[in-house]
């Protein structure tokens, strides 16, 4: 026997079921974005860095405009939890570790960190 309205209303329920299962795949695409921004955040301060790092002197003088350069363009939300660190004699290395943020940057941070790393030829001086 069947209803005079018929289905009325069934693509409401079926909504209001696969809201949840919508919300979930839109949080886990908005955290994939996360960790790709920081693997290309990562990158590019490595980039900065290495290129302050083959201009200055070798020794602490280096690591302090590695560390400056690196961290400059990164927001607050990653550079809090970055480290920089650079080395190397003729070629000169950098590595920037960055925590990716849970959904919103600056809130919380995962326990994993992104690596990212650059190198080049230093610079002679005449």
């Amino acid at each position: 026997m069947r209803r005079p309205d018929g289905d009325r209303g069934q693509v409401s329920i079926e909504l209001l079921g696969m809201t949840p299962l919508i919300v979930l795949t839109l949080v886990l695409v908005w955290q994939a974005v996360l960790v790709g921004y920081t693997f290309t955040l990562a990158g590019n301060a490595a980039d900065e860095a290495v290129r302050a790092g083959t201009a200055a002197a070798p020794g602490g003088a280096r690591q302090a405009a590695c560390a400056a350069e690196g961290t400059k363009h990164l927001s607050s939300a990653w550079r809090d939890g970055a480290t920089v660190s650079c080395g190397g004699s003729g070629y000169v290395t950098a590595e920037v570790r960055l925590h990716v943020p849970v959904l919103f940057p600056g809130l919380i941070d995962f326990p994993a960190e992104v690596t990212g790393h650059a190198g080049a030829v230093e610079e002679v001086k005449r």
